[in-house]
């Protein structure tokens, strides 16, 4: 499979998260097994994948480490900004009731992905295809997270379609860009990718699924996700 056909998989797996919106209204607690079901998909796909990549890259220790705090502190202004913006939009008067934050959040988050699996198909191997199956796991679900007393309806499936189109453009973008690059440069993007994975399951996912009483079930899913993403991997190297 192409890397340009295997970036179009989170594209429609973003569009078709918007049409499942339309006909499943998941209960909260729906929503936090599937949370952590897809947490469980992205740390696979960090472990079985990203970092063993970057350690085949060989790059400099210095940029790794570099990057990587880069990352991290990028993510840490995009959460202070993602609530200062949700606090606006309480105390202000917003347009149709949309919380503009939380919007913007998903937009930037997305374009991160994107950029990183073009990075990952830059990079050569099974990275970017196992960064697009992992991330599609999100993006599937990503428009049923957003369903609200103000976005929902055709509304959801719009928004979806915009994500798409802004995941696919990035995930091009990066390919087209990194194609080519040296080692110590899309070692630097995996690694500052690696942060904003771990913030997306961290301060995201896991803590979107812990805002409602959890059974003890719930655990089990996250493994089950790592488990299912690990098995495919094993299988495809066989």
């Amino acid at each position: 499979m192409s890397p340009i056909v295997s970036m179009l998989i989170p594209a429609i797996v973003a569009s078709l998260g918007g049409l499942l919106a339309l006909v499943w209204n998941p209960t909260h607690n729906t929503r936090s097994l599937i949370q952590h079901f897809a947490a469980g998909v992205v740390l696979a796909a960090l472990a079985i994948e990203v970092l063993p990549e970057i350690g085949r890259e060989h790059a400099h220790w210095w940029v790794l480490m570099g990057s990587f705090a880069i990352g991290t502190i990028f993510m840490y202004i995009l959460k202070l900004w993602s609530i200062g913006m949700e606090e606006k939009s309480k105390h202000g008067s917003t347009m149709i009731g949309l919380n503009y934050g939380l919007i913007a959040a998903i937009f930037i988050d997305v374009t991160m992905d994107g950029f990183i699996i073009g990075a990952g198909f830059a990079a050569g191997g099974e990275t970017g295809l196992v960064l697009a199956l992992g991330l599609s796991v999100e993006l599937l679900f990503l428009g049923l997270s957003l369903v609200s007393d103000t976005i929902k309806g055709w509304r959801i499936v719009t928004m979806s379609v915009a994500l798409a189109t802004v995941v696919l453009g990035a995930s091009l973008l990066g390919y087209f860009l990194l194609n080519g690059a040296s080692k110590d440069v899309i070692s630097a993007i995996l690694a500052f990718g690696v942060a904003a994975l771990l913030y997306l399951v961290t301060e995201e996912l896991l803590v979107e699924a812990h805002t409602v009483e959890e059974k003890p079930s719930s655990t089990l899913w996250l493994f089950a996700g790592f488990l299912i993403f690990w098995g495919i991997s094993l299988a495809s190297v066989v």
